[in-house]
């Protein structure tokens, strides 16, 4: 599983604000700025691509990851195009947008922490859509989101979606637990047991939780707080940390936590939670009913791309419903089509009910990873916490 980091710049700021609402989920507002230039039309491939890219997206064929055990969906794309791929590994957001600035690589999938930098920043490209013949078959919830697109452009592909869950064992923590006060107001109860994700963006689920609990703070984006509204979520945070002995960021040393008992409630996704209930622990995973936060990740085309024409059909073959069924399955998370849940169904039975695939007001409520700007990203102004402020923040939480 993957970790992913953020940082912010200074470009974001005027995007952010034109991209982003206060709503989780919603669609990014048009205006009537001049729509950037997109290509006609594309031709053959030019032979190769060059992808930065979180692990487990891009497995086989000739520069694909090499994982055991793990479908091929990259020999099929190569065969079909002539495109022979290779992949570098993000370690996290912030290094794939510094990867991305290089210049080397046609594309890159990047989360919500990560694209509105890369759109800012340049280093990435609209899309003409239209030369995506699978785009149609997306499912609209994920099109022209304020993650992937600009005042009603889109910059990219959908990959995949997903939720981060609570986690609990249901011989230790109550089965019927549906709130993600057990872990922050009721840690006490399982101090030593409740765990984490191990990531600055984990200040946002404070949030979430806050905004529900702490109307007074009037928070109304968990990735948009100024300095009392980021006070209240850092001191809940810090207040948890008596009861946490370890945070979590590999989906494996979560799994063998909870299945020895070390760990019996904290957040997690989906992945985990099957695996733990494959090998029959008992453990049950919930979306709070204050919401949550989540990821949607986006296949990017860099406007230095040396193989464009690739990786035009790169973004329509990861669309494709066998190749976006194979790599969603894989990895654990929603597809991103109809036609990709049919094919899902018959690599993991019941796979798309489990992710929620096709629930779009189960995604309602859940919060997609985002940039934390100066720049409010619910368009209060200059008066929000900057991400580096995050990371500081985070340092001290965990002490």
């Amino acid at each position: 599983m993957r970790i992913r980091s953020l940082g912010t710049g200074l470009a974001l700021i005027a995007l952010v604000v034109g991209a982003c609402s206060s709503s989780p989920g919603g669609s990014a507002p048009a205006s009537a700025k001049p729509k950037p230039s997109v290509p006609a039309a594309i031709g053959a491939g030019e032979g190769a691509l060059k992808l930065v890219a979180w692990t487990s997206y891009v497995v086989g064929g000739s520069g694909g990851e090499k994982i055991e055990g793990a479908p091929d969906w990259v020999t099929p794309f190569e065969t079909e195009t002539g495109c022979k791929v290779t992949v570098k590994v993000g370690g996290g957001s912030s290094e794939m947008v510094e990867l991305m600035k290089t210049g080397e690589y046609d594309g890159v999938s990047a989360s919500g922490d990560a694209t509105l930098r890369l759109i800012a920043g340049g280093d990435v490209a609209a899309v003409n859509t239209d030369l995506i013949p699978n785009y149609k078959n997306v499912f609209s919830g994920l099109k022209l989101q304020k993650h992937n697109s600009v005042d009603g452009v889109a910059y990219g592909v959908p990959h995949g979606r997903g939720a981060n869950l609570l986690l609990l064992r249901t011989d230790v923590v109550p089965e019927t637990t549906d709130s993600w006060s057990v872990v922050f107001d009721g840690g006490d109860k399982y101090k030593g047991k409740v765990t984490a994700y191990d990531y600055e963006i984990y200040i946002a689920d404070a949030a979430v939780y806050l905004m529900a609990t702490k109307p007074d703070l009037k928070i109304a984006n968990p990735y948009a707080l100024d300095a009392t509204q980021f006070k209240a979520a850092v001191d809940l945070l810090k207040a948890q940390r008596a009861n946490i002995t370890t945070y979590w960021s590999a989906a494996q040393a979560q799994i063998d936590a909870f299945t020895s008992g070390d760990m019996v409630v904290g957040t997690t996704w989906q992945y985990q939670a099957n695996v733990l209930g494959a090998a029959k622990v008992p453990v049950k995973a919930v979306k709070p009913k204050e919401g949550t936060t989540g990821w949607s990740d986006t296949w990017m085309i860099s406007s230095k791309a040396k193989n464009p024409n690739c990786m035009y059909l790169w973004m329509n073959y990861m669309a494709s419903p066998v190749a976006n069924a194979t790599a969603t399955v894989w990895f654990g998370e929603a597809p991103t089509s109809p036609e990709a849940c049919v094919e899902a169904e018959k690599q993991s039975p019941g796979h798309c009910d489990t992710f929620h695939a096709t629930d779009e007001d189960y995604f309602k409520d859940v919060w997609y990873w985002n940039t934390p700007s100066k720049e409010c990203l619910d368009g209060r102004g200059p008066i929000c916490t900057e991400f580096s402020e995050w990371t500081k923040a985070w340092t001290e939480i965990k002490g």
